[in-house]
């Protein structure tokens, strides 16, 4: 069974992490000079690599090769040759225990964590437990935590990752070395995305890779995610080589035209209620996703609003998805809207988007928010 590519390409060195140099610099040293703490919190938007990154903590600090007498430890890698490494790689290593907090989120779990820590490694030097979405714990299974995280053996190690650190409790946050990932830049996620394409014999147009880097939201995994389902679309037996369209990428994503999008905007400036709507439901005709063309749209003015408010200084290409000479048309849109209609405009499709999940005929919440921007 082939892997997606998200397993497959996960990094399994800390050399071929990306975005997150600063983490990967402190993890690195501190196993350098081997100055290891009970407790980590890692934090982040998702699919920005904590979860690897924990994994290749663990990794190197169980490899057999780096806890050798001979080993001189200045190397941080792990050499994912040795028995712990590739049963880490593999997902069976016995002294590496991860929960999820999400399904695993109840005191009785934290309980029976407790019962088994006290119990030396099996095999390995260090047992690590990696707890995902640890702000999902209960309070009373957070508070049992923290008693474990005060006084741990000496012989584990816990790593909790989460994407909402606000709903961790401040002591648990002060027990542990926190790290905080940043969502990754759109060039990190392209050349990634190249690298794999490349790897996997796929020709993918530049388009293709900036829209599916754009789609991503910052997370590689996501990005990465998108890439695998779209060599699967535009698979053919009769051809050699998967190749990848911008087109094919809309078609899979439901994805609209920027130039759809514009025109729409631009008739929304002018009041035009009439060529508004036709638009609309011409782009659901063709098969786009109302939701995702919706979204789009908030997110074209959402622009517009940011341009108006601070300039090219506000513009975050991951933000808005546009390209440089989609952004011109963009400030040129910009200025035909006042910034209160702005504001007025997006609550109105906000609101809409929200409705749509309920409403029997789906464009109809965007229509009436059209009709009502526009005095109809």
């Amino acid at each position: 069974m082939s892997q997606v590519f998200y397993r497959k390409y996960r990094p399994k060195t800390f050399a071929e992490v990306i975005g997150q140099e600063h983490i990967v610099q402190t993890l690195t040293n501190a196993l350098r000079m081997g100055v290891i703490s009970h407790g980590y919190l890692f934090s982040g938007p998702r699919g920005s690599g904590k979860t690897t990154l924990a994994r290749l903590f663990v990794k190197s600090l169980n490899c057999e090769k780096r806890n050798s007498s001979t080993s001189s430890r200045q190397d941080p890698e792990p050499c994912n040759q040795c028995t712990s490494c590739l049963e880490i790689n593999q997902g069976r290593a016995i002294d590496l225990i991860e929960i999820d907090a999400a399904s695993n989120r109840g005191i009785d779990q934290i309980r029976e964590l407790k019962e088994g820590i006290v119990f030396s490694p099996t095999k390995s030097k260090y047992k690590i437990f990696i707890l995902d979405e640890a702000h999902q714990l209960t309070k009373e299974a957070a508070n049992a935590l923290l008693k474990t995280l005060e006084e741990p053996p000496a012989h584990a190690i816990f790593i909790l990752a989460t994407t909402e650190l606000y709903k961790m409790i401040p002591t648990i946050v002060s027990r542990c070395q926190h790290f905080d990932f940043r969502r990754l830049k759109l060039p990190e996620i392209i050349k990634r995305l190249k690298m794999i394409s490349e790897k996997e014999n796929i020709k993918i147009e530049s388009a293709a890779l900036e829209l599916i880097a754009l789609k991503s939201g910052g997370s590689l995994r996501d990005g990465e995610s998108i890439l695998d389902q779209a060599m699967t679309f535009v698979s053919d037996p009769k051809q050699k080589q998967a190749v990848i369209t911008v087109q094919s990428v809309r078609n899979l994503l439901g994805v609209a035209e920027t130039l759809e999008i514009h025109q729409l905007s631009m008739f929304l400036s002018e009041k035009n209620a009439a060529k508004a709507i036709a638009l609309l439901n011409e782009v659901f005709d063709k098969g786009a996703d109302l939701q995702e063309f919706a979204g789009q749209i908030i997110s074209y003015l959402h622009g517009c609003l940011m341009y108006k408010i601070g300039g090219e200084d506000l513009h975050d290409p991951m933000a808005d998805g546009l390209s440089e000479e989609e952004f011109q048309k963009l400030k040129e849109l910009a200025g035909k809207f006042p910034t209160p209609d702005l504001q007025k405009l997006i609550n109105l499709l906000l609101e809409a988007q929200n409705q749509m999940k309920y409403s029997p005929i789906l464009q109809l919440p965007v229509e009436l928010a059209i009709a009502e921007f526009c005095g109809v």
